[in-house]
């Protein structure tokens, strides 16, 4: 296993990454950074999540001088966020390296302050190109001593029109320095300033292979263009992750989305280029601090993005790129944490998806959306658990009395009270009509034979029906309705599922599927096992209506 002491990194910055929870180089990482510590020009092909901000972070502090309190090094960002992003990092490498000074400078705060900061020395530069030119004309950042120039996410820099700043940026550092080159993409023009501006340029790539994220289910559903509102409130309503990344194509889309989730009760916020810098501070800070738990984005707005725990991405539109596409799911399933991207398909984008399986050589699965018994049944059963715990937690007593003198004195029971709160805590789930006839299976279709099958788990291991029917809707995506009798056996349970979808039920239930922690097998019941349990199929019915209830 290849370390950072192997790679030439300074015992500080070694310390320090140690301190952020590295304990290994990334593939990007061992290639560019001792070829950086070298002194050579490099090209990187490397997305967010790849680790390219400490590829090109370490070489460069390395490089430099505190005892020279002029600029040495300029790192140039498409936007805002990621500025303030990466010199937080370069700040955290830089812990126990002492007089290293680090300014983000970029356009919606006042330049008077940079000014002042500037004055007082800054060793490493990370701007916007914008504010940089400003800067360079009011003479207020030098250049002529930088030994060190990056361009970060240089091909966002070209789609916002930024080609003529970072050109006539790279133009005007005198002397011998070295120039680095990160890109997700490598369209014609980047390859234009490389050979311009670099010589003998080592060049780095990132495998797809390396670029796929473990921890992430990844899941598509096949929805009517008109649906795909109605389908994402759904998904959010099954899921309810508490932070949730949905990624538009158009800023007008993104408005449009927003305003709808919020009518519908859900905390989102809107993030796109549009909004004024004030605007998308405020927006971003809500999402941070978790006041707003769904935040929907264009994808040049979302860069610089970095917060830890993002359970769920929603491609609401597919990208039109497959690399954008793996920029996005990148932001969860982080620091060792499982998370969920789920892409809407309409029409003929099916044809997009298989480019996208091909270039991040993994399978993304169909799925339908839940409906809205799905949705009832896991807001139930999330209830419950919580007022479980509230009970375990103890300290009831005041709240026990006044339920009792309230049953006292009304002519309503106990039980009575509980399922008025439950109702007001979940809404009238049921009472809805589904928006979009397609989310369901085509019921009309189905034949009325049942197929009884056999799930290792039951009453033992503190399992629920509710929690056997929700892992069947959620991971076969066919709607809970369609499932019949729930026999539950102190140590198995028995399954009755619609006979046209129990090889799709058995195939899903079988891959690594836990419930509750417990990692479950689910087969066709043998006649002995049926015969055990040989009720009559309207018994069973009714009985499974009742455990769902």
């Amino acid at each position: 296993m290849t370390s950072f002491e192997d790679l030439g990194v300074s015992p500080d910055i070694v310390r320090a990454a140690a301190d952020m929870g590295w304990t290994e180089p990334t593939p990007v990482q061992m290639e560019a950074v001792p070829a950086g510590l070298e002194g050579r020009d490099l090209i990187a092909k490397a997305q967010t999540g790849t680790g390219k901000t400490a590829a090109f972070g370490i070489p460069l502090l390395m490089k430099m001088d505190p005892e020279n309190r002029k600029t040495q090094a300029m790192i140039l960002c498409p936007t805002r966020e990621l500025a303030i992003q990466v010199a937080e990092e370069l700040r955290r490498l830089a812990k126990y390296m002492s007089g290293i000074k680090i300014l983000p400078v970029y356009g919606g705060q006042e330049i008077v302050k940079q000014i002042r900061s500037l004055k007082g020395g800054v060793q490493i530069i990370v701007g916007t190109p914008g504010r940089v030119m400003d800067h360079m004309r009011r003479h207020t950042i030098k250049l002529d001593e930088v030994s060190m120039v990056v361009l970060d996410e240089a091909d966002e820099m070209l789609n916002m029109g930024f080609r003529e700043d970072m050109e006539l940026i790279l133009g005007q550092i005198p002397g011998e320095h070295q120039t680095a080159l990160f890109s997700a993409t490598m369209p014609q023009p980047i390859l234009d300033i490389t050979s311009r501006f670099q010589k003998n340029a080592r060049l780095v790539k990132v495998a797809a292979k390396e670029l796929t994220i473990p921890l992430v289910s990844q899941r598509y559903y096949r929805v009517a263009r008109q649906d795909k509102d109605a389908a994402c409130i759904r998904l959010l309503e099954y899921y309810q992750p508490k932070l949730a990344l949905i990624f538009c194509n158009t800023k007008s889309k993104v408005d449009e989305l927003a305003e709808v989730l919020k009518k519908n009760g859900f905390m989102a916020e809107g993030l796109h280029g549009d909004m004024s810098q004030h605007q998308r501070d405020v927006a971003m800070n809500r999402f941070r601090n978790g006041s707003t738990n769904i935040l929907i984005a264009t994808d040049v707005a979302a860069r610089g993005i970095d917060v830890d725990n993002v359970e769920a991405v929603i491609n609401y539109d597919i990208p039109q790129d497959e690399e954008y596409y793996v920029h996005r799911i990148g932001r969860t399933g982080r620091a060792g944490r499982s998370g969920m991207a789920l892409s809407f398909i309409s029409g003929k984008e099916v044809y997009k998806l298989k480019d996208i399986e091909r270039y991040c050589k993994t399978k993304i699965l169909a799925k339908q959306v839940p409906s809205l018994d799905d949705v009832k049944n896991t807001k139930v059963d999330n209830m419950f658990e919580k007022i479980k715990q509230t009970i375990e937690e103890g300290g009831l007593t005041d709240m026990v009395n006044l339920v009792e003198e309230h049953v006292n004195q009304e002519e309503y029971t106990s039980m009575d009270m509980a399922a008025a709160l439950l109702k007001m805590l979940i809404g009238d789930t049921l009472e809805r009509e589904d928006e979009v006839e397609n989310f369901h299976f085509d019921i009309d279709k189905d034949d009325s034979r049942m197929v009884r099958l056999f799930i290792n788990i039951g009453k033992k291991d503190k399992i629920k029906p509710s929690n056997i029917l929700g892992a069947i809707a959620g991971e076969s995506g066919m709607p809970g309705k369609l499932v019949g009798a729930i026999d539950m056996m102190d140590n198995y349970t028995f399954v009755d599922v619609p006979a046209i979808h129990a090889e799709k039920v058995l195939k899903a239930m079988n891959d690594n599927v836990q419930i509750k922690g417990r990692r479950v097998n689910m087969e066709k019941a043998n006649q002995t096992r049926g015969k055990s349990h040989g009720k009559s199929k309207h018994k069973n019915r009714d009985k499974s209506k009742k455990n769902r209830d």
